[in-house]
């Protein structure tokens, strides 16, 4: 897959159409009620607003009929292009035949489209989660010496990150440095932080007593987070998570999360609309347009706290 540097992305991206204002996105979002997607979704209004931009946001409430169905609206009102965060990135090949067949351009954002190769005209715009998992993974063994008992909480199983993340996790395990750490259970919470802290909740009624959580995102940390503080095991426990959200910054401001890995909800919002309107000018554009994970810790939390988003 081709990369892009931070320096070329921009270079890519920095000068837009002249006729961008004649433009109409149509956008489909997994699901509003998650705080990185929200993000996300505030940034392509945003860079939309800047540009003058006509952008119209449909929730698919994570249901992917629901999703099918907004993009063959978005085809038959003839939009000039289609962003999509996936609900599920296994039915992508056929949301980018019918996008495709349309004529139409076509960004997915965030959630890794499951194509082996994308078409003319149909980009990704997001993190390599190859980088995601084995950056908190890396830290956690770090942090135990290589050696412990751990939970992983999944998110959805239907989605690409999902996966690749706790793959990223195995592969940090096989390491020489890591061989020590052995997985107690792991078990997917949906990227939800009630149900992690119910699941969490289990396994401690279970008897289980991991030194580390793992989280595949920072919505089930701070899940696990409360229902170690309710049994009173966060201070013996590390949690770890990833996206660096405005929550998890503020649990890892009071001591309660070590880990978590930034993943920029603003540059692939910006990202997702330069790139739609590029690729409707018949522009090159990479087929996948990378924008890098950042490891944050408390040693340097204080330049993330703040932070635009």
């Amino acid at each position: 897959m081709q990369r892009v540097i931070p320096t070329l992305l921009a270079a890519v991206l920095a000068v837009l159409p002249a006729a961008a204002h004649a433009a109409t996105i149509g956008v489909s979002m997994a699901l509003f009620d998650d705080n990185f997607l929200t993000s996300v979704r505030a940034s392509m209004r945003e860079r939309a607003q800047q540009l003058g931009v006509p952008i119209q946001f449909e929730d698919a409430e994570n249901d992917i009929g629901r999703q099918l169905n907004q993009i063959q609206n978005f085809i038959a009102q003839r939009v000039d292009a289609i962003i999509v965060t996936p609900v599920d990135t296994d039915a992508t090949p056929r949301m980018t035949r019918l996008v495709a067949a349309a004529g139409i351009a076509l960004v997915y954002v965030n959630r890794m489209p499951a194509d082996r190769q994308l078409p003319p005209r149909v980009s990704f715009v997001g993190s390599d989660e190859a980088q995601s998992g084995t950056l908190e993974m890396a830290e956690v063994c770090r942090l135990l010496h290589g050696q412990g008992d751990i939970v992983v909480l999944m998110g959805e199983l239907t989605n690409q990150s999902a996966r690749q993340r706790t793959r990223d996790v195995q592969d940090v395990l096989a390491r020489p440095a890591c061989r020590g750490i052995h997985v107690l259970d792991k078990q997917a919470a949906d990227w939800k932080r009630t149900a992690a802290a119910d699941l969490m909740s289990n396994w401690l009624s279970a008897g289980l007593r991991p030194r580390a959580v793992v989280a595949n995102d920072d919505e089930m940390a701070i899940g696990a987070i409360q229902s170690l503080k309710q049994a009173r095991l966060l201070d013996s426990t590390i949690v770890a998570g990833i996206d660096a959200t405005p929550d998890a910054l503020a649990a890892m401001k009071a001591g309660e999360l070590k880990v978590t890995v930034f993943q920029n909800a603003p540059a692939q919002g910006r990202g997702a609309v330069d790139t739609a309107l590029r690729l409707m000018h018949n522009e090159a554009v990479p087929a996948f347009v990378w924008v890098p994970f950042e490891l944050v810790t408390p040693v340097n939390l204080a330049s993330y706290l703040g932070r635009p988003r």
